[in-house]
């Protein structure tokens, strides 16, 4: 009888991509983001309706400096929701049922140079059709556009035992 042989561990060395699991977790973490955006945009409403003389059927105009403004700051609170989470427990919201934690390369906390580096270089990524995410499949380790830009990297935890 001729035995099968077991692929040793460094057969499949190559690491997984996470794609799936990483877009899983960014749907996560969009509600609590679309709180977020509710909570930023009170101040534009509110300087809106001040500029109006108290209309409120007045609109901030598209493509208007208000508007401009709505968007940056959306995007720096973002922002702050996922450095800080990333910089205090390797994780956002949506990363903790994906078993995801953010690490830098050699390991250990990133920077916070890293980590807003991470996080401008993901939004390129996202707004490109998430090519840099996809990336991932491709790239000798796995690692997406913002994962390189930054020296950081995604890794799947273990289950926990019961």
């Amino acid at each position: 009888m001729s035995s099968i042989p077991t692929p040793s561990p460094a057969a499949d060395a190559r690491p997984s991509a996470l794609v799936i699991r990483r877009l899983l977790s960014l749907f996560y973490d969009l509600w609590p983001v679309v709180a977020l955006w509710m909570l930023t945009a009170i101040p534009f409403v509110l300087a809106d309706v001040a500029m109006s003389g108290g209309d409120t059927r007045h609109n901030i105009e598209p493509f208007s400096l208000m508007a401009w403004a709505e968007w940056i700051a959306c995007w720096l609170v973002t922002g702050l929701y996922a450095t800080i989470s990333w910089r205090r427990g390797g994780q956002t919201l949506g990363m903790r049922p994906w078993r995801l934690r953010l690490r830098a390369t050699g390991g250990g906390v990133p920077s916070w140079r890293a980590l807003w580096l991470r996080y401008a270089v993901g939004t390129l990524s996202l707004l490109s059709g998430g090519l840099g995410f996809w990336w991932a499949w491709f790239d000798r380790d796995r690692l997406a556009w913002h994962d390189r830009a930054s020296a950081t990297r995604l890794e799947r935890l273990p289950k926990r035992g019961k």
